[in-house]
C-alpha cells in the first residue's frame, strides 16, 4: 500500500493506493473508493466480442481489427460512437452495438450519481490547487461527442445561452447520428421537444432497449386502434389503395401498399416481389388479395406507378371489379413529361452548356467559394426528386444569378487565380456566359418547365388533388400555348408530349368527375372545359351507381348543384367555393346536398 497526503485549505486529503484501487479520505468525514486502475477482465461482458493479445492489445472478433488500449477502446469501437483515435467497427451487429452503448450509458449514469459526493471534495480544494490535482479527483464523464465539441460556456447560462445551448445539443445529435435535416420538419419533432421541456431538468431519455421493446409495442397498438376507427369510415367514404414500388440495381423489388382515406394515410404492408415482378399473373393475384383485405365495396381506386405492367394489371382490375378505378401516379407522370422535354435537341444542348459552367465551379473549391461570394451564398445546383426536375430547377437558379455569374467571370479574383483562369474549360464557360442566345434558351426552358413544376409541387405536397389535377394540367397547357402563340411548331411539339402522357397514363375519368364536382371549377366563368368533362362524369356515375334508382336521385342533386339552386346558392356556400377544399365543401351543407352515395366525392384523394 502507498499513500499521498495533501492539505487543501483546512482539510486534510489522503489518497491511498491499495493494489489496483484508489481510495480518498477527507479528514474523517469521507472515506470512499475513487477509481480502479485495472478492470477485472473476467467480469466484463464485452470480452466475449474480443480476443486478448500480448501487451494491452485486443482483437475485434467482428472485423479482426487489432486495437491498442484494452477493453475500453474495444467498447468505443463496437459502439460506433465518434471517439478520438478509435475507428468504428464496420461489421458489428446492431444488437451488439445497442448492448455496448447501454453498457457505456449505464456507467455514465453511475458516475453521475456519485458526482454529488465528489463535489463535496472539490469544494474544499483551493482555486490555485485545483488544476494541479484535477487528474486525481475528477472523473471524465464527457460523452464522445462532447469531447469532440466541448461546451463553450461551462458557467450557469442565461436564458439566451440556454436557447443556444439547447439548439447546439440538438444539432450535435443530428450530426453524430447522421440524421437527415428534413427530420426537423416533422410534426412530431416539436411535439417531442415540448414534451421534454415539460418534464423539467433531470429527464432521462428512454434507452435503445426500451424504445425497441416497450415503446414499439405501445405505438404499434395505438396505430392499430386508430386504423380500426378509420376502417369504419370506409363504408361511407371509400378508400384509395396506393402501390409504391422500390427497386434497386440488384433487381430487388419491394411493393409498399398504403391506404388513403379522408382521415389519414396508413401503411398497410410490404411485399418482396423480386422473384415475380415481371410476372403479370402473380402481380394480379397479389392485387386481388390486397383488394379483398380492404373489401372491394370499400375501394374507390388503386394508384400505381409505371414500374408495374400498368396496362395488364389495370385491365385485370377493371374487368374483375366493376366499381374500382385504376389511376397512375401523377408525380411520376409529370416527371416523365419533364424528362421528355430534356430530350428535345435544343433543350439538351442548353442543358449541356449549363452543366459546363456548373462542373467548372463545383470541381474547384476556391472557385465555388468565389461563386458563393458573388451569389450571396446561394447554390447554383438545386436538387429535386428526379434528374429532370433537378435540371430545370438548376436552370431557374442559373437564370436568376445570370448577372452575378458574369461579374464573377470578369472579376479580378477570377482572373488572378491560376488554378482555373485562362484554361480551356474556363474560357468556354466565359464564352457561354456571354452568349445571349444561351440565356434566351435558358429563359425558354424555364418558361415551358415552370407550369409543370408547379403542378408537380401541388401533387407532391400530400394534399388531395384529384379534384384539381384536371384544372392544373389544363392551365399548364394553356401556358405553353400562350408562350408559343407565335411559334406553332414548338407549341405542337410540347403539347404532343403532354397530351400523349396525359392520354396514355395520367388522365383518369375520376379526374374529370372530381373536377366537375369541384365548386371552384364548376362556378368559375373562366373555365371552358366543363362541357368536355361532363361525359366522363356521367361515365363514373354509371360505374359507381349501377342501380337506376340511385342514379335518378343523384341526377336530381346534380341539377341542383350545377344551377347553384337551394343551399348551393346561399351566401355561405358561395363564400366557401374557393376558400374550402372540395373534400370539405360537403361539411357546410346538409346531407341531402352532399352526394352521399358517391364515394369518390368524399374519398381522401379528392
Amino acid at each position: 500500500m502507498s499513500c499521498l497526503s495533501l492539505k487543501f485549505w483546512n482539510a486534510n486529503v489522503i489518497i491511498y493506493i491499495i493494489k489496483e484501487h484508489i481510495f480518498i479520505r477527507v479528514d474523517s468525514s469521507f472515506f470512499f473508493p475513487f477509481k480502479t486502475l485495472a478492470v477485472v477482465r473476467e467480469k466484463d461482458v464485452c470480452w466475449e466480442y474480443a480476443e486478448k493479445l500480448d501487451g494491452n492489445k485486443v482483437k475485434c472478433k467482428f472485423c479482426q481489427r487489432v486495437l491498442n488500449g484494452g477493453i475500453s477502446r474495444l467498447k468505443h469501437h463496437l459502439s460506433r460512437f465518434p471517439s478520438k483515435g478509435v475507428n468504428p467497427c464496420s461489421k458489428v451487429r446492431d444488437d451488439v452495438t445497442d448492448r455496448v452503448r447501454n453498457i457505456i450509458a449505464s456507467k455514465e449514469e453511475v458516475k453521475e450519481t456519485s458526482s454529488v459526493k465528489k463535489q463535496k471534495v472539490s469544494e474544499v480544494i483551493s482555486p490555485g490547487s485545483h488544476s494541479a490535482t484535477k487528474a486525481l479527483i475528477s472523473l471524465d464523464t464527457t460523452p464522445p461527442i462532447g469531447k469532440m465539441f466541448p461546451s463553450s460556456n461551462p458557467m450557469t447560462p442565461s436564458s439566451t445561452n440556454n436557447q443556444e445551448n439547447a439548439e447546439r445539443s440538438i444539432a450535435l445529435f443530428f450530426f453524430e447520428n447522421k440524421l437527415d435535416f428534413s427530420v426537423a420538419r416533422s410534426s412530431s419533432y416539436q411535439l417531442m421537444i415540448d414534451a421534454i421541456t415539460k418534464c423539467g431538468p433531470g429527464f432521462t431519455g428512454p434507452s435503445a432497449e426500451i424504445l425497441k421493446t416497450i415503446w414499439l409495442e405501445r405505438i404499434k397498438s395505438e396505430v392499430g386502434l386508430q386504423s380500426k376507427d378509420v376502417e369504419k369510415e370506409w363504408a361511407t367514404t371509400g378508400c384509395t389503395i396506393i402501390a409504391d414500388t422500390w427497386t434497386d440495381y440488384k433487381s430487388k423489388a419491394i411493393i409498399n401498399f398504403l391506404v388513403s382515406s379522408p382521415s389519414r394515410i396508413f401503411f398497410h404492408k410490404s411485399v418482396d416481389a423480386s422473384a415475380y415482378f415481371k410476372n403479370t399473373k402473380w402481380l394480379a393475384d397479389l392485387f386481388d388479395s390486397v383488394i379483398q383485405e380492404f373489401g372491394p365495396e370499400n375501394v374507390v381506386q388503386i394508384i400505381m406507378d409505371s414500374s408495374f405492367n400498368y396496362t395488364g394489371i389495370g385491365n385485370h382490375i377493371v374487368q374483375n371489379y366493376g366499381t374500382i378505378f385504376v389511376s397512375p401516379c401523377a408525380s411520376q407522370c409529370l416527371n416523365l413529361i419533364l424528362e421528355e422535354f430534356t430530350k428535345i435537341d435544343w433543350i439538351s444542348r442548353c442543358i449541356l452548356q449549363a452543366q459546363t459552367i456548373s462542373k467548372l465551379i463545383y470541381n474547384n473549391a476556391s472557385l465555388l467559394d468565389l461563386m458563393k461570394n458573388y451569389s450571396g451564398g446561394q447554390e447554383l445546383i438545386r436538387t429535386g426528386a428526379t434528374k429532370s426536375v433537378s435540371t430545370f430547377l438548376s436552370l431557374q437558379t442559373m437564370l436568376k444569378l445570370r448577372t452575378r455569374l458574369k461579374h464573377m467571370f470578369h472579376s479580378p479574383e477570377y482572373a488572378l487565380n491560376t488554378s482555373y483562369a485562362n484554361k480551356p474549360q474556363s474560357l468556354s464557360c466565359i464564352a457561354i456566359a456571354e452568349d445571349g442566345d444561351f440565356w434566351r434558351t435558358v429563359e425558354e426552358c424555364v418558361a415551358i418547365s415552370e407550369p409543370f413544376l408547379k403542378v408537380l409541387r401541388e401533387v407532391s405536397e400530400g394534399k388531395p388533388t384529384v379534384g384539381s389535377i384536371y384544372e392544373l394540367m389544363t392551365r399548364a397547357k394553356e401556358s405553353i400555348r400562350t408562350y408559343y402563340i407565335m411559334d406553332e411548331n414548338k407549341c405542337k411539339t410540347f403539347l404532343d408530349i403532354v397530351d400523349k402522357k396525359w392520354r396514355d397514363q395520367l388522365h383518369s375519368p375520376l379526374h374529370a368527375a372530381a373536377a366537375f364536382l369541384n365548386p371552384s371549377i364548376q362556378y368559375n366563368p373562366e373555365i371552358k372545359f366543363l362541357s368536355s368533362i361532363k361525359e366522363d362524369f356521367y361515365h363514373v356515375l354509371e360505374k359507381l351507381l349501377p342501380v337506376p334508382d340511385m342514379r335518378r336521385d343523384i341526377t336530381n342533386q346534380i341539377y341542383t348543384f350545377t344551377k347553384a339552386h337551394g343551399m348551393f346558392g346561399c351566401s355561405l356556400a358561395k363564400e366557401a367555393r374557393n376558400a374550402v377544399a372540395p373534400c370539405k365543401f360537403k361539411l357546410i351543407l346538409p346531407n341531402p346536398y352532399c352526394f352521399s352515395e358517391i364515394k369518390f366525392f368524399k374519398d381522401g384523394s379528392f
